[in-house]
Order: structure tokens, then C-alpha cells, then sequence
């Protein structure tokens, strides 16, 4: 009881002394620089994973990993879904849609939509702070990946933000895929350490639960209705 109410007094203080304050974000004006992270190109290689990693993800635990390093964070996290990589991608892509499906998000508006490339404003709100930032996604799921950076052309609340997106079938266990995320972020030198260690901790730890949440939600539905068949009512 004492840890969670020092835990929310820490987020509180955070949130006065930082409150939506400090914002750069400008759609009009270019980011400080074109990246200073690696960005993946072309498919990531997959993590290597170990008898007991492979227990746990067939216990529906999800595999975490983090570091952190100088103003900033990288982490990876799998998980094993019940739900096709269609019906993943479809979660995952559907970026109108994550005020309702992904916590601390207020915001997220798709501003450029061409072929691979698809763009999206996000902008999250985190213990009273608020963040606005432009993503670039090259999204490939017929070749299972999506990448992103920044949108270097638009000036973001974050630094730098590269990742991708993985998800691949997993015939040994009909009905699942697996479902891999990786993050490496920077954030800027007003943010505190430990409130960018809070955020990047459970901000991995619900990057992959919401996308397991909603796509096996929509995977019972999607089965529903072809059990119900044409005209069928679900029970």
C-alpha cells in the first residue's frame, strides 16, 4: 500500500512540476536534426529465444527487455497471440482508432497515407504531461514488418523514436502468431530520469497487452460471425 501511494505522490509531483509546459512540437518547422539513431531498414532480424523465453510465451507471458542510456531507451518486447497476423496487422494499423485501444494516448490523426508509407500525429498525455510527436511508418505486412522513425520533416516533443514491428505465424501452435516490438527512443534534455524510466518501462509492458487485447477480441468476433454464418445472429 505505502509503495503505490509513493508510486502515484511521484507521478503527481511529476505532473505539477512538468504539466504540458515544455512543448516544441511544429508541424511547420523541420526537426533539430534527421535522426540520431540507426533506423531498421528493410526487415529486423528477430531476437533469439531460449527454452524457458519459449515457456513463458507459450504461459501467455510476454518477454521484456530494456536498457537504458543517455537521455533515452530502448527496449524490446514478444508476445504470442491468438489471432492471425491479418488480424494483428489490422489492430496495429488501425491508428484512428488508439485513443480507445492504447492508454495515455489523446490523440492520433494519420496525416499522410501513400502506398508503404503512412504517416500519424500522435500526441499522449502521461501523468498531467502532455507530448506531441510525428511518426514515419514503412509498413510492409504482406513481408510481416512495419519500421518507423520520426517524421524528420515536422518538429516532435521527442528527440528521436526508431522501432519496428514484427509478426510471423507460428505453425507449432495453429491459431497463434508472435508478435515482436522494439522501440529505441531520445528524449529531450527537460525530461526527467526517472520519470523517463517510468514511461519507458510501462510504456514496453502495454505495448504489446493492448495489441494481444484487441486483436484477440476481434479474432473471436471475426470467428463468431463465420460460425453464425450469412444472415446469423451472434449469441
Amino acid at each position: 500500500m505505502k509503495r503505490a501511494i509513493m508510486k502515484h505522490s511521484l507521478w503527481l509531483l511529476a505532473g505539477l512540476a512538468w504539466g504540458g509546459s515544455l512543448q516544441a512540437a511544429d508541424p511547420a518547422s523541420p526537426h533539430p536534426h534527421q535522426g540520431s539513431i540507426e533506423a531498421f531498414t528493410g526487415k529486423p532480424a528477430r531476437p533469439d529465444l531460449g527454452e524457458e523465453e519459449l515457456a513463458g510465451l507459450a504461459r501467455g507471458e510476454a518477454i521484456l527487455t530494456t536498457t537504458e542510456e543517455s537521455q533515452g531507451w530502448r527496449g524490446v518486447a514478444i508476445q504470442d497471440i491468438q489471432a492471425t497476423p491479418n488480424v494483428i496487422w489490422n489492430r496495429i494499423a488501425a491508428f484512428r482508432e488508439y485513443p480507445r485501444m492504447v492508454d495515455h494516448v489523446e490523440e492520433s490523426e494519420p496525416y499522410l497515407e501513400d502506398g508503404n508509407d503512412l504517416r500519424v500525429r500522435f500526441v499522449l498525455q502521461v501523468i498531467g504531461f502532455r507530448y506531441e510527436y510525428y511518426i514515419r511508418h514503412d509498413f510492409r505486412p504482406d513481408q510481416g514488418y512495419m519500421t518507423w522513425t520520426l517524421d524528420y520533416s515536422r518538429q516532435s516533443d521527442l528527440d528521436d523514436s526508431v522501432g519496428y514491428w514484427v509478426v510471423e505465424d507460428l505453425p507449432k501452435r495453429p491459431g497463434f502468431s508472435r508478435l515482436y516490438y522494439s522501440i529505441d527512443m531520445r528524449t529531450r534534455s527537460w525530461m526527467p530520469g526517472f520519470l523517463r524510466s517510468m514511461i519507458a518501462r510501462q510504456g514496453l509492458e502495454d505495448a504489446t497487452a493492448w495489441v494481444k487485447k484487441e486483436a484477440e477480441a476481434l479474432q473471436r468476433q471475426r470467428s463468431g460471425n463465420r460460425e453464425a454464418g450469412p444472415g446469423g445472429e451472434l449469441g
